[in-house]
Parts: C-alpha cells; sequence; structure tokens
C-alpha cells in the first residue's frame, strides 16, 4: 500500500531523530523577535500587516538556509499567519515538507487565561474547526497549543490536562495530531511536586482515549530522571519532546 504524505510525516515523527523548531511568534511577542534579530521598532508598526512582513522575512531566511532541513529538524510550529504566506513561491507548509522534509505544526491557542487555581488555562479557541480545516488543506500535520502551571495545585492542574485534552479530541476529530503543552513552570519551588501530579493526570486521561486517536506532548524537561517514560511508550503517545525555554544552552 503506497503511503500517504500524512503518513509519511507521522512516520517521521514516531521515529526520526532531531527536535521541533518553534517559529510560532505570536503578534505580542513578535517585536521582542524582531528587536533582537536587529530590526528597530520604527520600522514596522506593530500588529499591523508590515509587522508579519517582516517577521515573515526573518521566518523565511531560517526556514531557505541550508542548515535548516529534515536531517536535524523533525517540524516547524507555524504561527497562523505564517501558514497562509508563501515560501520562495510555494505555501509555507508545503516548502517545508517537500522542500525540506521538515513536518508543519501549527500552533492554534490565542494566549493565557489570568492565573487562577495556580495554573494559566488557554483562552478559548472560538474558530478551532476553522483553523484545523485550514491546517488539513495546507498539508499540516499537527497541531500545538500550550498552558501554564505555575503551582502544585492539584486543582489547577486538572484543569488544564482536562482543558488540553478536550480541544485535543476536537483537533484529532479533524484528523490532525494534536501536541498538548501543559508548561510547568521551570522557576516554581514545587517544580517537582507538580510534574509527579501532571504526569499521573495526563495518564488517567490517556486510559479515555480510542486506541485510534493519537497525540503528541511537549513538556517541561523534569526534575526526575525518566519521570515521563510511562507517556513516551504509550501507545497513543506518537511522541514525547522535550520544552526547553528558560534554559541556557550549557543547561
Amino acid at each position: 500500500m503506497t503511503m500517504t504524505e500524512h503518513d509519511k510525516m507521522l512516520k517521521k515523527m514516531c521515529h526520526a531523530d532531531g527536535f521541533v523548531a518553534a517559529l510560532d511568534q505570536s503578534g505580542g511577542s513578535t517585536p521582542k523577535a524582531l528587536r533582537l534579530y536587529g530590526i528597530k521598532n520604527d520600522e514596522y508598526e506593530v500588529g499591523e500587516k508590515s509587522m508579519y512582513d517582516c517577521i515573515h522575512k526573518m521566518r523565511t531566511r531560517i526556514m531557505t538556509s541550508p542548515k535548516f532541513n529534515g536531517d536535524r529538524i523533525l517540524g516547524a510550529i507555524l504561527f497562523e499567519d505564517t501558514m497562509n504566506r508563501e515560501v520562495e513561491g510555494l505555501p509555507t507548509a508545503e516548502f517545508l515538507w517537500k522542500k525540506k522534509n521538515v513536518v508543519p505544526i501549527l500552533k492554534v491557542d490565542k494566549g493565557l487565561e489570568a492565573e487562577k487555581d495556580g495554573v494559566q488555562l488557554m483562552k478559548p479557541i472560538p474558530n478551532l474547526d476553522a483553523m484545523c480545516d485550514a491546517a488539513l488543506a495546507h498539508g499540516v500535520l499537527a497541531t500545538k497549543m500550550r498552558s501554564v502551571i505555575n503551582q502544585a495545585d492539584l486543582s489547577g492542574i486538572k484543569q488544564i490536562v482536562e482543558q488540553q485534552f478536550e480541544f485535543g479530541k476536537q483537533i484529532m476529530a479533524k484528523g490532525l495530531v494534536p501536541i498538548l503543552e501543559p508548561e510547568v513552570n521551570i522557576m516554581s519551588p514545587e517544580k517537582q511536586e507538580i510534574e509527579a501530579m501532571l504526569r499521573a493526570e495526563l495518564m488517567e486521561n490517556l486510559k479515555l482515549l480510542r486506541d485510534d486517536q493519537k497525540l503528541m506532548f511537549k513538556l517541561s524537561l523534569p526534575t526526575v530522571d525518566d519521570l515521563y517514560e510511562q507517556l513516551v511508550t504509550h501507545p497513543n503517545v506518537v511522541r514525547v519532546v522535550a520544552l526547553s525555554g528558560g534554559y541556557t544552552r550549557a543547561e
């Protein structure tokens, strides 16, 4: 049987070596990214097309680099605006997969709510179905959505995991692979306790999935080695990738 492009991408995410490149700065974090890149604030208007033109030029330079390829990179997380643009005359997702052998992934969350019960839930995603339909049309394999855990509050952690799985099931129903990202604040003095609670809740929610429902996790590096081994080997889990934000390269 001939493998579909979806199957080929899924196989790569399951078995290949490499990392996931985060090219998904949203509108709120874009000015900082541009400033670090060397583009001054007076060269564009915040939140307007000129800003997104600048960030797309930066991302295009990254994606077209000879070093940016599937030999070392599993996938690339894209902001919706990036997905809807082109790189070297091809839709971005198509360029990534066909020219670079890099799996395209779409960021779908709309940011974070204010902290409550020691966590920050995701804001509502009212157009999630439409975003999934667009992602499929562009040849995207997966989605990514982030929430944050700051304290070892079991009630809050349960809410985080339930929300991630709720959106995840909606995404899986569309034929995409959701990457659930319940980030643990690495500066929290309760980090190790949070991670133990989080693992237990993730395992409980995995029990409720059908055999054909596949997802991924993007998790903060745990304090205890191999803490998430049961997730890595779980039949419903395509892959667990490390969330390295906040750590130095040396760490």
